[in-house]
């Protein structure tokens, strides 16, 4: 059998926790229930059989034979059901009463009831020292027209043999209701790892027309700006590479590597005579040109997933003294991931080849951006980006586009989780 993958595996985990808690939970409360259940049911009986008896004519504690009728009824149920078995007046006066072997000494432990006056039957159950349970039974007694003719008290203090088969019984429903609530939960492991399994298929694919879009919008950018779109890949794996170095991950990762995909999402509403001009731009025209950071706020802002790379687009033209755009954003007011772009595109244009000139080596390409340290870049990302700058660069010029698409994928796949 193949090894869970780590999510399936913490899924397994997860769903075992639940089902040991909710059936040790289902098992307690059940246990509890059936106890209550079966002690509900020794009290119902001894006091259906008190009720019976004290219906009987020669047993009613009323009339001229009121006194010994009710110390008869003690005497039968004392016998029956009951350690201390006593008869009250409707005003509250002792009739009657009789007690077991350990009735007396029972009876001394037990605090003293106070006035009586409850009109139906109900019992209370308490715990003596060395945890023994005694019930106690409480009915008032009617006449032929319901007036009230007697209140009879009864205690039991149930038999450890008693209370062990009720501890026994509670517990096997207990253990049944626990061992039911697991192999439910085995049961529907199955269904819930497949419907889970769908459920990641399902977004992974989403997912995965989203980065196809994103991939697909930023190469027709490039395209339109007389490039081939592998900037994109390379500044995209750039930008993951130095993130990666300073502890970057999670959502602020994502948003990196689709707002360094989109950066310059916003050239898609720059006329083509300023966007391909040969020479240098007028002030007109390169005003017009830095509204293109606008514009790509714009088009992301809109785009639903898309919209992670706002950070990225609106900010990768702002620099660390202040002297950017469009904002005039300075120092750490420039969203981090900002940042760690505008080093990685800076880095690529200086190490790469374009029609225009020809690719620097390392150090003249290190050595550009030291010089900017504190000025265009924050200084602490161009020292992490110095320690990883010779990997980076042997990495780009030993790749070709194939290979560098490669590296952004595994770099997509591995902080998007596919």
């Amino acid at each position: 059998m193949a090894p869970l993958l780590p999510f399936h595996r913490k899924l397994a985990l997860g769903t075992a926790g639940v089902a040991l808690a909710v059936a040790a939970l289902a098992g307690i409360g059940a246990g509890l229930i059936a106890h209550d259940r079966l002690e509900d049911t020794l009290v119902a009986q001894a006091t259906e059989d008190a009720q019976r008896l004290l219906r009987r004519e020669n047993y009613r504690p009323e009339g001229v034979q009121a006194t010994r009728n009710a110390q008869a009824a003690v005497l039968a149920l004392a016998a029956a059901h009951f350690d201390i078995a006593q008869i009250y007046t409707a005003g509250g006066l002792l009739m009657a009463e009789q007690f077991s072997a350990d009735g007396r000494a029972l009876d001394a432990e037990l605090p003293p009831r106070g006035m009586r006056g409850y009109t139906q039957p109900w019992y209370e159950r308490r715990w003596l020292p060395g945890r023994r349970p005694v019930l106690r039974v409480f009915i008032p007694l009617r006449n032929d027209d319901q007036s009230l003719a007697a209140y009879f008290e009864g205690t039991r203090l149930v038999p450890d043999g008693q209370r062990q088969r009720m501890l026994s019984d509670a517990r096997r429903t207990g253990y049944l209701t626990a061992l039911a609530v697991l192999v439910c939960g085995l049961a529907l492991y199955p269904l819930v790892l497949r419907l889970n399994r769908d459920s990641q298929r399902r977004q992974r694919e989403l997912l995965e027309s989203h980065i196809a879009m994103m991939e697909a919008l930023g190469r027709a950018i490039a395209r339109r700006d007389s490039d081939n779109g592998i900037h994109n890949y390379r500044v995209a794996w750039i930008s993951a590479t130095l993130a990666e170095a300073v502890g970057l991950h999670g959502t602020r990762m994502q948003e990196l590597i689709v707002g360094s995909f989109l950066h310059d999402v916003g050239k898609i509403g720059i006329p083509e005579h300023i966007l391909l001009k040969p020479g240098p731009l007028s002030n007109e025209e390169m005003l017009i040109m830095h509204t293109h950071v606008g514009m790509g706020e714009d088009i992301v802002a809109g785009s639903g997933w898309l919209a992670g790379g706002q950070a990225v687009v609106a900010g990768h033209h702002e620099k660390w003294d202040g002297t950017g755009y469009p904002r005039g954003l300075a120092g750490t007011d420039i969203p981090q991931v900002a940042r760690i772009f505008a080093i990685a595109d800076v880095f690529d244009a200086l190490s790469s080849r374009r029609p225009y000139k020809e690719p620097m080596a390392l150090e003249q390409a290190m050595t550009a951006l030291r010089e900017q340290s504190g000025l265009h870049f924050d200084p602490h990302l161009v020292e992490v980006f110095d320690r990883i700058a010779p990997e980076v660069y042997r990495t780009l010029t030993e790749s070709d586009e194939e290979q560098l698409q490669a590296l952004l994928t595994r770099m997509v796949r591995k902080h998007f989780s596919l």
